[in-house]
């Protein structure tokens, strides 16, 4: 009798290891290893493919790609999906509860009419689909709703539908009977998603899976899941708020890291069409500790405020705490900010905010935080028509950003007057840029940067 495996894999990463440890080795995460039972495989194999050359191609001579883009009609969701659905693509789709996911697929169902789209319901029942659906108004005609959450079954209703477009609501709910495992399972999730992509891949269907998220943000199950879609979807924001945010945190057909802003409403999912308003509305000029940062998101300029709470500490150590804001990136900054500049940062609490639920990944924003920062040390506001960006280095110099000219439209087409930059952003801009109705400030370093914002 064939021996049957075990390993342990953790569910964070996909580090795969020989025994159980409380701790995983690769990502130092606690408690997220899983055991895994590997079934024996079969013998019968052959020993060489006949005629496997004759699959080799030429790069140069491929044929083109017979698939093409589906637009849905929502301009932000085309956006973040680089121009729309792609034929026989996988993907995935992750939040947190309750966050707009199985609305938004519900939205896209009557806009791809007259094609069919099948539903594949794991969690909720048909009934209680029609009910939301009733509710915002969707009145699809071409949705088939389908609620099993057997893979076998479902394949063979994808091949008997022969629909344009499948959504599986959830993954964690897909189980194959050639497992013993559970549904939900490191084993169950890849195997299931990795058929569910494979037919969709040979019958040219859409597919798109919803996944749910752990407790840190991240997608539930291994993170082979994410290596096998074409396209991964993220919400950004907290469920209570009104606004959402889609980002591409993968995306084998367009850019990466792009941004969609939508605004839920009695009828679903409602696009934003200016997000740099919705990013800046609301805010208070005349207090310290907030400064506007122009954004990169992709394709997109933004415009983003940043706060910063500057306090004394009540404890023998101070707090650091971010949102939105790399909290390692947040301490270097205060230590370039209390060596080059002379703040003395040691007996204060700080705390840094992104306003709207946004999260800052890019170099450029370490100046927009610096002068949040000293804005409220210093008790002092900024001036509330400035806009700012640069990577801050380690002897206070600022560093040369990307996407220089776009921040600056943006900040030009909002009405602000000033906007401080790297002095190596300016050297080479186009006349037309210098002709914007604002005032371009290079600086080389940090101080030369906050003495232009008026600290």
């Amino acid at each position: 009798m064939a021996k049957i495996s075990t390993r342990f894999v953790c569910t964070n990463c996909g580090a795969v290891s020989l025994k159980y440890q409380g701790k995983c080795f690769e990502c130092r995460s606690w408690g997220t290893l899983q055991e895994v039972h590997d079934e024996p495989e079969k013998k019968s194999r052959a020993k060489s493919a006949p005629g496997a050359h004759a699959a080799v191609e030429n790069l140069l001579d491929a044929k083109p790609s017979e698939f093409r883009r589906l637009l849905t009609g929502i301009g932000e969701l085309d956006r973040v999906l680089g121009g729309g659905l792609m034929e026989a693509s996988a993907i995935l789709v992750g939040g947190e509860p309750g966050i707009g996911k199985s609305t938004l697929m519900l939205q896209l169902a009557p806009r791809l009419a007259p094609r069919k789209v099948l539903y594949i319901a794991g969690e909720e029942s048909p009934n209680q689909i029609r009910e939301r659906a009733m509710r915002l108004g969707i009145g699809a005609e071409n949705l088939r709703l389908f609620a099993e959450t057997g893979l076998e079954r479902i394949l063979a209703v994808i091949e008997h539908e022969k629909p344009a477009m499948v959504i599986v609501d959830s993954i964690q709910t897909v189980s194959s009977e050639e497992y013993q495992s559970s549904a939900g399972t490191i084993t169950q999730i890849r195997e299931c998603a990795s058929m569910l992509i494979r037919e969709a891949k040979r019958q040219n269907v859409i597919l798109c899976i919803i996944g749910h998220i752990t407790k840190e943000g991240a997608l539930a199950g291994p993170k082979a899941l994410e290596h096998m879609v074409d396209t991964v979807l993220q919400f950004e924001g907290e469920g209570w708020q009104r606004y959402r945010i889609v980002r591409s945190v993968k995306n084998r057909f367009g850019p990466t890291n792009e941004i969609g802003v939508f605004r839920m409403d009695e009828k679903g999912l409602e696009e934003v069409g200016n997000p740099s308003e919705f990013f800046i509305s609301g805010r208070i000029s005349d207090v310290p500790g907030n400064s506007i940062l122009a954004a990169i998101e992709g394709t997109r300029a933004l415009l983003v405020e940043v706060q910063a709470l500057v306090a004394k500490t009540g404890f023998s150590m101070p707090q650091r705490i971010s949102t939105g804001f790399d909290l390692k990136r947040m301490s270097i900054i205060l230590a370039v900010l209390e060596k080059r500049l002379g703040f003395e940062t040691w007996g204060q609490d700080v705390f840094v905010k992104i306003a709207g639920g946004l999260k800052l990944a890019e170099p450029a924003a370490d100046l927009a935080v610096a002068a949040a920062i000293a804005s409220g040390l210093q008790g002092k506001p900024l001036d509330p028509f400035a806009v700012c960006c640069g990577e801050i280095g380690l002897s206070g110099e600022l560093r040369a950003i990307s996407d220089g000219e776009r921040r600056i439209r943006e900040a030009a087409h909002l009405g602000f007057r000033k906007i401080v930059l790297p002095e190596a952003n300016i050297r080479e801009l186009k006349p037309s840029i210098r002709k914007l109705p604002i005032a371009i400030a290079g600086c080389r370093v940090l101080h030369d940067a906050l003495a232009a914002l008026d600290l």
